[in-house]
C-alpha cells in the first residue's frame, strides 16, 4: 500500500510515533527509477523499465519488466520492443524511421587541414558554437527513413541541411512521426543556423512527402516552439505550441489542425500550461498534464473539430502529487507515471470518469516502508504587493511542533518552471527534511500553474518582486514557534543559485548560510558566454552595451548579483559544473573568488565533468555529502551539533 500524506491539520498537533530510519543520500541513490515504456500489443500488459544506480560501481543497470495492467507479479523481459507497437514503423510496415548524426559543416582543424590529424582545434565563423554540455562539431541530427529488412536503403529527410531533428539537447523520437496514411513523415526542426539559431525559439513542424521528397512547413507563421506532433486515430494532427519567438517560457498550448484550420484548444484557460499530451483512443478527447496549484494534474479537453466553440477542459485528478507522464490508454483507464515529495515515480492507472487511481508498480515500496515519511503543508502567504502566494512547507519525519527546527528557504530554478510535488534525485525535499530541516518552497513569481500573468511577471524583473516573494515566504513561516529564526538557510540551483547570490546582498542578516549551485553571478559575463542567447535576450531585455535599452540596463545593474558583493557577510557554499554551458563555469568561480577575497567563510565544490546537472552516481554522492556537511557546519540540525554529515 502507498503511504498516505498526513493531512495538514495534523501537523499542528503533537505526533506520537515510533522513530524510523531516515532517508539518506546512499538510500536515495539505490532507488529504482521507473519509466513506462507502453502497453503491449494485446492491450493487457504494461511494459516498463527500472534503472537502478550502483553508486559503489559508479554506474546504473537497466532492466525491462512486464506486469498485467490489472496488477500482479512483474516479470523481467528481454524483448520489450517486440511486445510494443512501434510508432516509427510505417502504417504498411514497409518503412522505419530513425535518427542519427550527419556531418554537414567543417568545424575541426582536421576538417580544414586533413593532413593535421592530431590537431585538436575548433574553428567557428558563427554563433551557437556549443550547446548544453557539448561543443558543436559540424554534425547534426537528421531523420532517416529506411526499408524494413534493408537498412542500408535509407533516405536522409534533411540531406545537407545544417539543422537538427530531433532538437538538441534533449529531443527524441517524439520529434517525428508518420502521417496515418503512410504517404508522409512529420518532423520538428528549427531551420536557422548560427546567430539566427542562437537567438530564436521558432521550431516548426515539417511534412516530407515520401513519393516526391517535397518538404512543407505546416506551422509557417507560428513563431514560437511547435513540438510533439501526434495524430489521432481519425488522422487529426495535434501538437504543443508557444506563440512568441525568443520566449522559451511562453504559455504552452495544445493546438489541433482541422479541415477548417488550426484551433488552439487551451487558449481560453489562462492557468493552463501544457507539459505533455496523448490522444484518446476514440479521437474525441486529448488527455494532457499541466501544473496547477503546486501540483501536476491530469486533464482532458474535448475535440470536436470546430474552430469557434470553446472546448471544455476537465480536470481528472486531484491531490498532492504529480502526474509526470502519460504512458497509454486501456479502455476507461489511463496509465500514467506519478510521484510526490515522499515517493519517486511509480506507474498508476487512472479511472477517467472518477479520477481515482490504482498503483500498478511497487518498485521502491520496500525501501520506503523502512523510513519515516516527511509531512507537507500548503500555506498561502501575502506578498509585499498584496497577492496570495502558495508556499510548500515540508516537515521532518516525527515533526514535533513544540521543538525548534532549522529552516531552509528553497529557491526554484527555471526560472519559469513549476514548483510542484516533484521527486528530485538531487534537490530532494524528502532528504532535506529527513536531516532535521523544515523546507520552505515558495511558488514565487515566474511559475506556471497560477495564471499567465503570475508566470510572466518575472521576465525583465529577475531581481525585483521575486526576491520580495522569497523574503515574504521565509518571514511568514518564521513566525511559527517551531522555526528557529537563528538557524535559517537559503539554497538553490540555476535561477535558484542566482537567487541565493542576490539574497546574500539584501537579506538583512536573516540567513546564516547560503548554498548556490550553477547560479548566475555576473549577468554581463553570462550574456557573453551562455549558449542560450534567446533566454537572456528576452528575460533580461537584451544586451548590456545598449545604454538606451532601459529594461536591459535595469537587469545588468539593479539586478546583477556582482554589484552587491560588498554587502555579502554570510557563509556560502558555491557549486559549479565544469561542462555547464548554460550557466558557464566562470559564474561560480567568480563568486567563490569574491567570497574568499571578502574574507567570508566559503567553499567551492567544482565538478569538472558535470553539466548543469549532476549525473554521475559518485559525483552526486559527493554533492549530497558536501551539501549536508556544509549545513551541519553553518546551520546545525540541533543546537551544538557541528559534527558534519
Amino acid at each position: 500500500m502507498q503511504k498516505r500524506i498526513i493531512p495538514a491539520l495534523l501537523l499542528l498537533a503533537p505526533l506520537v510515533s515510533i522513530c524510523q530510519d531516515r532517508m539518506t543520500p546512499e538510500l536515495l541513490w539505490k532507488l529504482g527509477r521507473v519509466t513506462g515504456l507502453g502497453i503491449s500489443k494485446d492491450g493487457k500488459q504494461l511494459l516498463y523499465s527500472v534503472s537502478t544506480p550502483d553508486w559503489e560501481a559508479n554506474k546504473s543497470t537497466k532492466k525491462n519488466y512486464m506486469i498485467p495492467l490489472t496488477g500482479g507479479t512483474a516479470v523481467q523481459v528481454t524483448n520489450a520492443d517486440s511486445l510494443l507497437n512501434n510508432k516509427n514503423l510505417s502504417p504498411d510496415g514497409k518503412y522505419l524511421l530513425t535518427n542519427k548524426e550527419v556531418k554537414v559543416k567543417k568545424i575541426s582543424g582536421s576538417d580544414h587541414y586533413p593532413e593535421l590529424t592530431k590537431s585538436n582545434v575548433y574553428i567557428f565563423d558563427n554563433l551557437n558554437n556549443r550547446h548544453w554540455d557539448t561543443w558543436e562539431d559540424g554534425k547534426f541530427d537528421h531523420v532517416f527513413v529506411s526499408t524494413v529488412g534493408r537498412p542500408t536503403e535509407e533516405k536522409d529527410l534533411m540531406e545537407g541541411e545544417p539543422y537538427d531533428s530531433p532538437q538538441k539537447p534533449f529531443g527524441g523520437d517524439e520529434d517525428y512521426t508518420w502521417k496515418p496514411d503512410g504517404t508522409a513523415i512529420l518532423y520538428v526542426a528549427k531551420k536557422k543556423y548560427g546567430k539566427d539559431y542562437a537567438v530564436s525559439t521558432n521550431t516548426d513542424i515539417y511534412q516530407y512527402e515520401l513519393a516526391t521528397g517535397k518538404t512543407t512547413n505546416l506551422t509557417e507563421g507560428m513563431m514560437g516552439y511547435d513540438i510533439n506532433p501526434a495524430y489521432s486515430g481519425q488522422s487529426t494532427l495535434a501538437w504543443m505550441s508557444m506563440k512568441r519567438d525568443g520566449y522559451e517560457s511562453d504559455k504552452q498550448d495544445l493546438v489541433a489542425s482541422t479541415g477548417m484550420g488550426t484551433v488552439n484548444l487551451t487558449r481560453h484557460r489562462d492557468d493552463i500550461h501544457v507539459e505533455g499530451f496523448r490522444w484518446s483512443d476514440d479521437g474525441k478527447n486529448i488527455y494532457f498534464f499541466a501544473p496547477i496549484n503546486g501540483t501536476m494534474q491530469l486533464f482532458s479537453v474535448d475535440y470536436t473539430g470546430a474552430t469557434q466553440k470553446q472546448p471544455e477542459i476537465r480536470q481528472i485528478t486531484r491531490g498532492d502529487f504529480d502526474i509526470n507522464a502519460i504512458i497509454g490508454q486501456s479502455g476507461n483507464s489511463l496509465i500514467v507515471s506519478r510521484a510526490d515529495i515522499n515517493h519517486a515515480a511509480e506507474i498508476f492507472s487512472v479511472d477517467l470518469n472518477t479520477g481515482s487511481m490504482k498503483q500498478i508498480t511497487y518498485v521502491n515500496n520496500a525501501a520506503y516502508d523502512k523510513i519515516g515519511m516527511v509531512k507537507t503543508e500548503r500555506k498561502w502567504v501575502t506578498t509585499t504587493d498584496g497577492k496570495k502566494m502558495m508556499v510548500w512547507v515540508i516537515y521532518p519525519p516525527d515533526f514535533d511542533p513544540s521543538k525548534k527546527y532549522p529552516t531552509l528557504l528553497y529557491c526554484q530554478g527555471g526560472p519559469q518552471s513549476p514548483l510542484t510535488q516533484f521527486y528530485s534525485f538531487r534537490w530532494n525535499f524528502q532528504l532535506m527534511a529527513s536531516q532535521g530541516y523544515i523546507v520552505v518552497a515558495p511558488g514565487r513569481r515566474g511559475m506556471p500553474g497560477f495564471g499567465t500573468k503570475w508566470n510572466e511577471q518575472i521576465s525583465k524583473d529577475h531581481g525585483g518582486q521575486v526576491m520580495q516573494d522569497y523574503l515574504s515566504a521565509i518571514d511568514a513561516v518564521s513566525k511559527e514557534k517551531y522555526v528557529d529564526k537563528n538557524r535559517l538557510g537559503c539554497v538553490g540551483a540555476s535561477y535558484g543559485g542566482y537567487s541565493a547570490f542576490m539574497l546574500a546582498g539584501m537579506h538583512n542578516n536573516r540567513f546564516k548560510s547560503f548554498i548556490a549551485h550553477d547560479g548566475v553571478f555576473d549577468m554581463r559575463s553570462m550574456y557573453g558566454t551562455t549558449e542560450e542567447l534567446w533566454f537572456v535576450d528576452y528575460d533580461w531585455g537584451g544586451n548590456y552595451w545598449d545604454k538606451k535599452n532601459l529594461a536591459a540596463q535595469k537587469s545588468y545593474n539593479k539586478y546583477n548579483p556582482i554589484n552587491f558583493v560588498d554587502k555579502w557577510n554570510t557563509p556560502m557554499l558555491i557549486i559549479q559544473g565544469g561542462k555547464d554551458y548554460r550557466v558557464p563555469q566562470e559564474q561560480g568561480l567568480q563568486a567563490f573568488q569574491a567570497a574568499q577575497l571578502r574574507g567570508i567563510k566559503s567553499k567551492l565544490l567544482y565538478l569538472p565533468d558535470e553539466n548543469h546537472w549532476v549525473l554521475s552516481a559518485q559525483n552526486a554522492l559527493v554533492w549530497q555529502r558536501e551539501f549536508y556537511k556544509w549545513l551541519a557546519e553553518t546551520l546545525p540540525a540541533s543546537e551544538g551539533d557541528r559534527t558534519g554529515f
